[in-house]
Parts: C-alpha cells; structure tokens; sequence
C-alpha cells in the first residue's frame, strides 16, 4: 500500500500526521510506505522528513527544485509509488486517515478508484464554496467527465488505474478529471473535513481559478464553441442593426446622433473579439505547452528507496 503526501510548507504539521498515520497503518494487514513530496518547500518541511524517515524506513520522499504545484507533487509520488494499490492524501490533517481501512476495504470489494466527498469544510469562506460549487456544475455540463461536487485529492486507486495514469503526459494536470475518465468501478466515501492542523491553506483564489480553467479546458471545448455561436449572433444583431440605420437613414427624416450608437457598437464588438481571442489563445497556450515537452517537475534530491523518478 502507498500513501502520497504532498507537502509545501507543512512543516508543523508532520510530526503529527505521520503519527496518526502510523497508528492507522498499524491496524491494516499489508505492508506500506508513506512517499512525502517536497514540493520546493522553504519552512524546513524536508528536514523533518528526513528525520521521520531515519526511524522508520516505511517512509520516502522527493525533493522537488522548486514549487512545481499540488498536482505535480501528486503525479510524481504516483509515479514513484510501488504499492497494489494507492492512496494519495494532503499534509494538513484536513484528510482524515482514519479513513484509510473504509477505503482498503471497498478496494478488497473490488473497486478501483474509492474517492472522498467533503460534506463539510472549515475555515473555508462562502465564496470559495460557491465559486466550488460553481465550477463542478460547469464541468458536469460542458466536459466529458462525470465529476462528483466537492470532490477531494484524498482517493485510493488500484495499480491497472495507477498504470492507465502513466501513459498519460499532460503538462496541464487536473488529476481529479483524469482518474474518473479513466473509467473502471469506483464508489465514494463521504466525510467531514477538519480544521488545519497548522499554518494557512496553499490554494490561493488565483491557484483555484487556474486549477478550474485547467480542469475545464483539458475535458471540454465547449468554451470555443461558445466563442463561436456568440459571433453569429453578434453577427445576425450586427446585419440587422444595419437594416435598421439604412430604414432610418432612407425612408425617415430623423436625425440620428450617430456617435454613441457607433461607440456602442464598436466597443461591444471590441470587448467580443478580445473574449474570442482569448478564448483561442488559452488553448494554443496550453498546445503550446505540451509540444515543449518539458517534463512536469524535476526531482532535486530523494530519501529512500523511490525506484525509477523522473
């Protein structure tokens, strides 16, 4: 059994989660390793690691050179990961491992992925809520991917899901759509979520809007398609605005002021284009970025026996 852990700037809440952790594995008849992954900390969040790990050689780590993100930290301890099965979980206690034997034992039932379902979540503003709330209504709509709301990072997934994972390459990871596109049985798990054990959330507004275009423009292009149908009908209110000056123009003796129609128009048109191009350019970006292959972290340094890493 494998245990993920990403971990930026966790370092008061190590100690602690590994000895929870440690007395839940305790309870459950297979060998596992606990793989941390260091992702490009500054708080002396690898030292403790390193002294955890020198007592107890179940645990592992990677050292990333830098902040590569939560979603990197999390395919590179999957991609590590030697375990039958898989369980990936956050530092900040947030994700309960006492959880842990309810999974393993729908895994023993047969389903390959086990997800957790937040019920409730402190310390987290209305607004975060409803802009989560929000954008899985929108993935449920417009991709194609059956994605649960309020779905968390804390999952178990078997080794075939582990391996179907591998042989995708995607620089713009949004692991939460991959692993239930990748289909196979799953079932969930409901739970309420605690407080930080220690220090301040790593997922600022602008990390959770980049992580939702992410999500929603590697399953969907719906958003191009939107781009598109917004220009017919600008186009057909266009022609027909034109009758309407030529009408007024032609057969009428009214004076037209002209230039604040004009400036509206322009200026609708304009902000049309601009959300076009836009529109456009994120997904050349995100082409952009994989034809460049570059790989989507780089390891620095490793504790333990991690195999094969990138």
């Amino acid at each position: 059994m494998s245990i993920i852990i990403p971990a930026y700037n966790e370092a008061e809440s190590l100690t602690e989660l590994y000895r929870e952790l440690s007395s839940v594995l305790a309870s459950i008849p297979y060998k596992a390793e606990m793989i941390f992954v260091d992702d490009g900390s500054t708080d002396g969040t690898l030292e403790i690691i390193t002294h955890l790990a020198s007592k107890d050689k179940r645990i592992k780590a990677l050292s990333f050179s830098r902040n590569f993100g939560h979603q990197a930290a999390l395919i590179a301890g999957i991609e590590a990961a030697q375990g039958a099965a898989v369980i990936t979980m956050d530092a900040d206690l947030q994700h309960p491992p006492r959880l842990i034997p309810d999974m393993i034992k729908h895994w023993n039932e047969g389903h390959d992925v086990v997800y957790t379902i937040r019920r409730d979540t402190p310390d987290v503003s209305s607004f975060k809520l409803a802009a989560a709330k929000l954008f899985y209504r929108l993935m449920s709509r417009i991709a194609n991917v059956d994605l649960p709301s309020n779905t968390a990072d804390f999952r178990l997934i078997s080794r075939p899901v582990v391996d179907k994972l591998m042989m995708m390459e995607e620089r713009s990871l949004f692991l939460r759509g991959l692993i239930h596109w990748v289909g196979f049985k799953r079932t969930s798990i409901a739970y309420d979520a605690s407080s930080r054990h220690a220090g301040k959330t790593k997922y600022s507004l602008r990390k959770m809007l980049q992580l939702a275009v992410n999500g929603i423009t590697s399953f969907s292009d719906t958003p191009l398609l939107i781009a598109l149908y917004f220009g017919f009908i600008v186009s057909a209110l266009s022609f027909l605005y034109a009758f309407y000056v030529l009408y007024m123009r032609l057969f009428t003796t009214e004076s037209l002021p002209g230039w604040a129609s004009i400036l509206v128009a322009v200026l609708f048109l304009g902000g049309v284009q601009l959300i076009t191009l836009g529109i456009v350019g994120l997904y050349l970006g995100k082409l952009y970025e994989e034809v460049k292959h570059r790989p989507r972290y780089i390891v620095q340094s490793t504790v333990g026996d991690v195999g094969d890493v990138r």
